[in-house]
């Protein structure tokens, strides 16, 4: 992920002005790594490593939404609709 994609995203996640790390702006970061590697994967299926990458971070975005879920589900259901993920 480029340092444009990545300003991008910050930028549309963010709770305030200067947040760069809420759980929100994490989330939608993870998201899109899991989709462009997903993509990778899609034509290296033998990259076994990459693979093992995904399966962390598909885990570490779970917790992050299983957090928020149990702060604030009203936040937690717009988040999950914004990254059109299912659940």
């Amino acid at each position: 992920m480029d340092q444009a994609t990545k300003t991008a995203v910050k930028e549309e996640y963010k709770q305030h002005e200067r947040d760069t790390g809420s759980v929100d702006v994490q989330v939608a970061l993870l998201s899109s790594r899991i989709s462009e590697l997903t993509e990778h994967l899609k034509q290296h299926h033998k990259d076994h490593s990459s693979r093992r990458g995904l399966i962390v971070m598909v885990s570490r975005r779970r917790r992050l939404l299983d957090y928020l879920h149990s702060k604030n589900p009203e936040r937690y259901q717009q988040l999950v609709q914004r990254l059109g993920l299912r659940r």
